[in-house]
Parts: structure tokens; sequence; C-alpha cells
């Protein structure tokens, strides 16, 4: 039996998405199960400007974060790579853009990042 991965924002989210926010921005959204999960979201130490950054190559001066504790909710906005529905988009409704920021494991009891 193969040992378990890492535990992600992913796992500890009811839902984590992505949709354009207009034709030159991508909003992704992290709900989480409950306010244990949030604190993990919401912690600017783990997840914060330069992460999202690092992980969608994008500049971390354009990246907008929103934390919101009564909705256990932090949403994520920055600009789109490529303009929606132009030559270069291979996500129009950028439904995918999400799965990088579901994946990131959460760090481990001790503060480290899971492996």
């Amino acid at each position: 039996m193969a040992e378990p991965g890492p535990t992600t924002l992913g796992d500890l989210a009811f839902e984590v998405r992505s949709k354009n926010a207009g034709p030159f921005w991508v909003t992704m959204e992290l709900f989480m199960r409950d306010s244990d999960g949030y604190g993990i979201a919401a912690d600017e130490s783990f997840l914060n400007e330069r992460t999202v950054a690092e992980l969608y190559g994008v500049d971390e001066t354009e990246i907008q974060m929103f934390r919101i504790p009564s909705l256990n909710v932090v949403k994520i906005s920055f600009p789109r790579p490529v303009s929606q529905a132009s030559l270069r988009d291979r996500d129009i409704h950028s439904g995918q853009h999400h799965v990088p920021l579901a994946m990131l494991p959460v760090p481990a009891a001790d503060g480290t990042r899971e492996q």
C-alpha cells in the first residue's frame, strides 16, 4: 500500500476554485472547511504574495489577497498571463488555474512544509 502524500490546501478545503475576474484578471478562492484550515490558509507566513508569485510566475506586487475570517475564505486575484480568448490563451475561463494552489503542501506541525 502506498504511503499517503503530504497534506495540501486542497485537502483542508471544501472547495478551491479559479475563475475569470474580467478578461485580464484571474481570481482564486479557497473555501476552507473550518477555522483551523482557514488559520493555515490565512497565515501570511505560509500563503502570501511571494508564494503565489512563485506558483504562477506573476509579479508579486500585482497580487491582491483578501482574507475573510467570517467565511473561512481566502481570495487571491492577479493579472492573467495572457488576456482571455487571445491567441495564446489555453484556459479561456481560468477554470484550471487553481490546481497549483490546491496542491500546495501545508506546513507540518513543526512549521516545516510536509514532503
